[in-house]
Formats: C-alpha cells, structure tokens, sequence
C-alpha cells in the first residue's frame, strides 16, 4: 500500500516541527553560555563593550548553529516518533499495510533537504558571520597584529612594526620546503595607526628570520622622491608555521569557495588537508542527517510502545556522544594523513547510516 500525501505531510510536519524545536532551544542556550564566556574573557578588556560581546556572540551562533543540525534531526525525529508512537498513530498506519520505510521516507526526505539547505545556503551565512568573529576576537581579546587573507586578487598580510604596521600584498605566494616567497609585491607602512610614511613596490618578498628581504625594490615615501633598492629589508614577526596557521581557517570559507581555495593553497605549496576535510564533511551533510533519522527511529519506534522511555533518552544522548566522539577520532585520523581524507570525512556519515539500517532492519517486520 502506497503513503497517502496527506500523511506524508503530517508526518514530515510533525519531524521538521520538532527538529525547528530542538534547533532553536539548543541556539538559545548556545547564545547564552558563548555570551557568558565572551564576558568573562572581555573582563579584563576595559575597552571591550557589553555591545561586542553581543555582536560576537550573534556572529558565531550560525557556525554552531551548523554542528547542530545532526543533533536537532536525531532528538527532533526521537520526539516526533515517540509522539506518533505513543499516540497509537503509527500502529494505526502500520495496520493499514504501511511499512516502516515507507513511514520515514518523509522525514528521510526532510532530513536530506535539510542537509543540502545546510551546506548551499545556511554555511555561506556562517562561514562570513564566523570570519567577521574570528577577526573582533583576533582584536579585541587576543590583541593580535598579524592577520593574513588570501582573495581573489591575491594575498594580503597585516603585521606589526616598530614604528606602527604595515599592510603587504602580493599577487602571487609561494612555499618550497622552509622557504616563503611572495611575488610582485606593494607594502604600506604606517605610523601609528592610520599615518601613512612610504610604500614599497618589490619584486619578491623572501621570509627570513624576523624580516623579509625584498629585492628589486622601490622606496617611495610622501616626502622624498622614489629610490630604487637592490634589497630593502621589512621587520616582521611572522614564520612559515604562522603563515599557515593564518591562512582562512576551513570553517570561515563556504561551501562553494572552499574548492578555488584549496586549489590556491595547494598550487602556493601549502598543504589543503583542512581545507579538503571540511569540503567533504558538508559533501557529506545530507547522509548523515538521514542516518540521524534512522537512528532516531531504531529508538523510537519500538521501544515507545514498550513504555521504555528512560531507555529511549539516555540511549539518544549516549548515541550523540558516540558520534560526536567518533567524527573527532576519525577527523583527527584523516589531519594526519593516517587515512584518506575522503574516508575520514564519509566515514561518520556511513558508518551512522549504515549502523540505523541494521538496527532497523534487526527490529522491524517490515
């Protein structure tokens, strides 16, 4: 017997109503606590308003909003099933003819919609918002000078110097071993904040130990005419490791630029495995919140009309620890190159995917 579409419906209703249920609640509190910690470091920042907090706060919510998304279809499609469970609904269904997979294709077909909602429209959102964070914490609590960004028109590099900063740009970067080389390069320098004293036009920048040695270069200052230099040494704080550790960290880059960036990366020499990692893991977004759904049904669907509810909720948690527990070990495995980068980042989803098949299929009749 086929599911009527008024029951698809209010079967895909009643999950997607309980998944926005969980979202929101768990939002809120994140919202909360990330407040309170913002406040607490901050206190020590006389300058740092109960407004930037606020506005930090609001900034990272969309990125742990994303981290979210497993957990809300897991406990949303528990409750929902536990719900028509209990309200004899689903055995109502089940006596029509109607089987267990025809039951959850709604909210599997929800679920994946969700999933690709996540990673084409809602990480975009959050990728921007946890950049524009990730810079109001690098200023305003951790007080850092250096910040680096690679765009489309090339590499630009703010750092600290012992007359104010200077602001680099470069269109080309390249790395061979423990050499960093930067290509066709300008450099603002300023006095102070916002004094601007000279600029230099150079060939190539070569990262030494504590400057960058830039050759074939143009000195050309407000006061004086352009002199042209061999080599003209800038002061710096940075190293190779720091550079790479700047680079736009995977969560900051959305999902449709994460590909033209990992190519930068990889042709400047730099190593993209973060990068590829997080690419896959949104690629892989949608499978795993239908292995959320089945999941949430292998706890839900029998074991309401047993009366097991204690059961039901500590084995929901306990199976989002798990998950969670296991997405980092293999992450971590795939960082290292321990495993391929592809299998670290599928994994999670297929193993959830085909751990909710199996207890399904174990359970049910049909």
């Amino acid at each position: 017997m086929k599911l009527s579409g008024t029951l698809s419906l209010y079967i895909g209703r009643n999950f997607l109503m309980s998944f926005l249920g969980f979202f929101l609640g768990l939002l809120t509190l994140i919202l909360l606590l990330d407040s309170i910690e913002l406040l607490r470091r901050a206190s020590s920042k006389p300058d740092v308003t109960l407004f930037v907090v606020l506005q930090m706060a609001l900034l990272k919510l969309p990125h742990m909003g994303q981290l979210l998304f497993p957990f809300a279809a897991l406990f949303g499609g528990m409750t929902a099933f536990w719900r028509l469970s209990r309200s004899q609904e689903l055995a109502v269904t089940r006596a029509a003819g109607i089987s267990v997979w025809q039951f959850l294709l709604p909210a599997l077909i929800l679920a994946a919609l969700l999933g690709a909602f996540k990673i084409t429209a809602f990480n975009p959102l959050a990728s921007a918002t946890l950049a524009r964070f990730q810079a109001m914490e690098a200023i305003h609590l951790k007080g850092q000078k250096s910040v680096l960004a690679i765009s489309d028109n090339g590499l630009w590099l703010r750092q600290g110097t012992a007359e104010g900063h200077a602001v680099v740009h470069a269109v080309n970067l390249l790395q061979q071993g423990e050499r960093v080389e930067l290509q066709n390069t300008i450099t603002y320098l300023f006095q102070g904040q916002d004094t601007f004293i000279g600029r230099v036009d150079a060939a190539r920048a070569v990262l030494g130990d504590g400057f960058w040695r830039m050759e074939d270069a143009w000195v050309n200052s407000p006061e004086a005419p352009p002199e042209h230099l061999s080599e003209y040494w800038l002061e710096t704080d940075l190293t190779m490791t720091k550079i790479q550790d700047n680079f736009a960290a995977p969560e900051t880059m959305s999902f449709w630029k994460l590909p033209e960036f990992i190519k930068t990366l990889e042709d400047a020499g730099f190593s993209a495995i973060r990068h590829r990692l997080q690419w896959h893991a949104l690629l892989a977004s949608p499978l795993l919140m239908c292995a959320m759904v089945l999941i949430a049904a292998t706890f839900t669907l029998r074991h309401a009309r047993r009366g097991a509810t204690t059961f039901v909720i500590a084995a929901g948690v306990f199976t989002g620890f798990v998950l969670y527990f296991f997405s980092d070990v293999v992450f971590a495995l795939g960082l290292s190159e321990s495993i391929p980068v592809t299998l670290a980042a599928w994994a999670p989803s297929g193993v959830a995917s085909m751990l909710g098949l199996a207890m399904l299929l174990h359970l049910e009749d049909g």
